[in-house]
Order: structure tokens, then C-alpha cells, then sequence
């Protein structure tokens, strides 16, 4: 799907004082959608080519006690597994070199917040195209609040969703706050 370049182009070219806006309005609408300790887990992401980045949210969060896990990539086609992740955990390099918890249990997050490339209305997300969160969230015993994450410059009139893709609950653009 040629899209994906077109998006990832589009958000890599955002001028730095939209990026700055936009990533602060996404970064107040989550702090009120995961200000709740009590939910359990919150899977994050590190993140990569221009996403949302969430790291200075993600120790906020863990300041106020709310336990915090990373994906880890486990093998081509296969569903992410979540270690625990907080500030100052050690660190190491995963597929495509992003940084994963070198270490710690597996553990299943109750929420997800996920990145996207892309997005429509009907909340389906278009990833990098490796399926893995769609398989991650099929494969989860109890299905976890979903959460896609990006910037408005994605939004798409759909993203021709196929039977294996997974509805997010919520997308959170800046637009949205």
C-alpha cells in the first residue's frame, strides 16, 4: 500500500511549532484517559520515524504510580509480549533498533496505547504493515483498551480494513483536544 510512505513522509515534514501543539494537545488527552492508576498496566511504545513521542508522559504516569510496560518484538508474524518498563530500566536494542526492557516477566497490559501511520473515522488504525499489534491484541486473553495514537496529518477516509484488523476503542489526534 503506497500510503504508508505518504503518511510517514507527511508527519516527518511537520513543521517543529505544529509538532510541538499537536504532540501537547495529544499529551493533556491522554494524561485525562490514563490518570487512573487502578487500570492495571498501560502498554506504551518507543517511539520511531516521527511518531507521537510519549517518554515524557510515560514517566509522569510512572511518578504517580501507574505501572508502565514496552512491546518487545519475539519473531516475524508472531504477537508482541510486554515487559515492564520504567525510568532508568535497562534498556536493549530490539527489531529495527528500537529500544526494548532487556529484561523483566512478561506481563498483559489492561490498556494499550498504540501508534499509527494512518487512521479513519471507524477508529481502524493502518500500521507499518507487519500486523503485529493486530495479532497481539487477537491473541490477548482478556482484549485491553486500545488507544491509537498520532497526529492528525494521518486521518484517512478509510484504511480498507480487512477482517484480521483491530478496532481501537479511542484515536487520539491533536485535533481531538
Amino acid at each position: 500500500m503506497m500510503v504508508r510512505p505518504k503518511l510517514i513522509d507527511r508527519r516527518l515534514a511537520l513543521p517543529g511549532v505544529e509538532r510541538a501543539a499537536e504532540s501537547g494537545r495529544i499529551t493533556a488527552r491522554l494524561k485525562g484517559l490514563l490518570a487512573d492508576p487502578a487500570g492495571g498496566v498501560i502498554g506504551f511504545y518507543w517511539p520511531i520515524r516521527g511518531e507521537y513521542d510519549p517518554r515524557a508522559l510515560m514517566r509522569e504516569l510512572h511518578a504517580a504510580g501507574v505501572r508502565l510496560a514496552l512491546p518487545v518484538v519475539v519473531g516475524k508474524a508472531q504477537p508482541l509480549i510486554f515487559r515492564p518498563w520504567h525510568p532508568g530500566a535497562k534498556m536493549a536494542r530490539g527489531v529495527w533498533d528500537i529500544p526494548v526492557p532487556a529484561g523483566g516477566d512478561q506481563v498483559e497490559p489492561a490498556t494499550l496505547v498504540v501508534p499509527l501511520v494512518g487512521f479513519d473515522a471507524e477508529s481502524y488504525r493502518l500500521g507499518y504493515g507487519g500486523g503485529f499489534y493486530d495479532r497481539t491484541i487477537a491473541a490477548m486473553a482478556l482484549r485491553p483498551r486500545t488507544i491509537g495514537v498520532g497526529f492528525a496529518c494521518g486521518r484517512l477516509s478509510t484504511i480498507h480494513p480487512q477482517p484480521y484488523d483491530m478496532r481501537m476503542d479511542l484515536i487520539v489526534t491533536g485535533e481531538d483536544g
